[in-house]
């Protein structure tokens, strides 16, 4: 494909011989403060699983209510991933994440300080429409601030942050647990553990809104919006001087039109979507149905149903985000060297071995009557010990692969002109997704077998998905996607 090489179709030798250390090193303290909406991402998101079992109990709801009261934030997520790309191009990419920080911290409050479910239910929906914002906007402020180069390691950042974030939560969680003596109990000021879990997420949003007031505008949406001196600024910033004209060029040729942006944009002038937007949304469905979330929303009730205590439960959530943080290192480490889709194929290999090997195990699991007098599996010995290496190595084949390339991919692979609207769109599907598989299962705990053996299925499909119909991003320009893709209508990049 042509345009690879160095920032916007300029020379390829321009970053290969580090002519402009220091404006590299500014796109990745800029990518870093952006990507910190990540942490609060995986942070709203993860914090559930150490309240879930004192949420059922002191409010005294079922299975089913509960899932709604868990899955709640990623209805929000759908509804802030849908409408913030349309934000953005409306008002920014600065101002959206602000906005997302402000959200993250009423939810904080609202959640702590919630009374009944329908109140924690509607905090998790204002932190879930900041996820959702999150979720769009860092990727493609991402991408729109970083030379191709890099492009994948800075993008890659983002996944990084939520998974820390997820660390960070359950390691809060624990902490406060354990202070508490449990997550039902006391802690400060006469509010339970569990409580506190939620507002100990006011500190990052508040953190994250205020660096956000450090970073500069995107250059294209500067472009877009006609502030043409200023975006001269910031590209000078990043890229350094070398054509910065002719960047600023072929940005504007690709972001040319009379008429504001819209999602009529992802329609084809002959009629139909563009194959591009159908790439990214089943990308984002697939990511969802190998079924991560299950291992981070219900993991301590998950353990605590094979055999494990509240205690080991927790201690064994962490270490399975750690596993996670530093397999996403291993992704950042290889994606600008071996490609965006070989890392998705060979993760869509280790996802469906994993999955398919706890499918098996809880399918053959001898059911048991529990204290609360439900029958749930019992993988004593060996098989308990190999659920939890196969639970904890389909997070390394995850986190090394369809974690963190997903997001790259989202927030490079659309062209300028319907990047905002198409990231927006397949973000959505995701949290879409996301909501399907965390509400349907705390009621598949009996059926654990069929649960896992969808989600290996899930796992087989995506890796022939990305074999039919994803190409190669690495080192591509911005601008030259736009032309292959729009111009040519290919289905995906490359």
């Amino acid at each position: 494909m042509a345009g690879q090489g160095g920032p916007a179709g300029e020379s390829p030798e321009l970053y290969e011989k580090g002519q402009d250390f220091s404006s590299g090193k500014t796109a990745i303290r800029i990518a870093s403060v952006a990507a910190l909406g990540g942490l609060l991402f995986g942070y709203d998101s993860a914090v559930i699983n150490g309240a879930v079992a004192s949420i059922q109990e002191d409010f005294g709801i079922g299975n089913y209510a509960l899932g709604l009261a868990v899955a709640s934030a990623l209805l929000g997520a759908a509804v802030g991933a849908l409408s913030a790309g349309r934000i953005a191009d409306r008002i920014g990419r600065i101002a959206v994440m602000k906005i997302a920080a402000v959200l993250f911290l009423l939810s904080a409050f609202g959640t702590a300080f919630a009374p009944e479910t329908i109140t924690l239910v509607i905090g998790r929906i204002v932190g879930g429409v900041g996820v959702g914002v999150a979720s769009v906007i860092a990727p493609a402020y991402i991408a729109e601030t970083s030379p191709p180069g890099i492009r994948g390691r800075l993008g890659s950042l983002q996944q990084l942050a939520i998974v820390s974030g997820i660390f960070a939560s359950f390691a809060v969680n624990y902490l406060l647990q354990w202070l508490a003596g449990g997550p039902n109990e006391p802690l400060w000021l006469g509010m339970d553990a569990w409580r506190w879990m939620f507002l100990a997420m006011a500190v990052p949003a508040v953190v994250y809104g205020g660096l956000a007031f450090t970073i500069p505008e995107s250059p294209r949406y500067l472009v877009a919006t006609h502030k043409i001196p200023e975006a001269r600024r910031v590209l000078s910033m990043l890229l350094g001087q070398k054509n910065l004209e002719i960047t600023i060029t072929r940005i504007r040729e690709t972001l040319e039109r009379e008429d504001r942006p819209s999602w009529r944009d992802l329609k084809k002038p002959t009629g139909g979507i563009y194959g591009i937007v159908w790439v990214g949304l089943g990308l984002s469905i697939f990511q969802q149905f190998v079924g991560i979330n299950v291992i981070f929303y219900y993991s301590n009730v998950l353990w605590q149903a094979v055999g494990f205590s509240a205690d080991e439960s927790a201690v064994y959530t962490v270490i399975t985000s750690v596993v996670n943080v530093l397999t996403t290192l291993i992704a950042i480490a290889l994606i600008d060297k071996i490609g965006r889709k070989p890392l998705l194929l060979i993760g869509s290999v280790g996802m469906a071995v994993t999955l398919s090997t706890m499918a098996f195990i809880f399918a053959n699991a001898e059911l048991i009557e529990n204290e609360a007098g439900e029958m749930v599996p019992s993988l004593p010995g060996a098989s308990g010990v190999i659920a939890l290496i196969a639970a904890n190595l389909f997070v390394v084949a995850f986190g090394m692969s369809w974690g963190p390339v997903v997001w790259v991919l989202l927030g490079e692979m659309f062209p300028n002109r319907i990047r905002a609207a198409a990231l927006g769109l397949a973000a959505a599907g995701q949290w879409t997704a996301n909501w399907v598989i965390t509400v349907s299962f705390p009621e598949l705990r009996n059926f654990l077998g069929a649960a896992y053996g969808f989600y290996a299925l899930c796992a087989v499909l995506s890796g022939l998905f990305v074999w039919k119909w994803v190409r190669e991003t690495k080192g591509v320009s911005l601008e030259d996607m736009h032309g292959e893709i729009l111009h040519g209508d290919k289905s995906a990049t490359g």
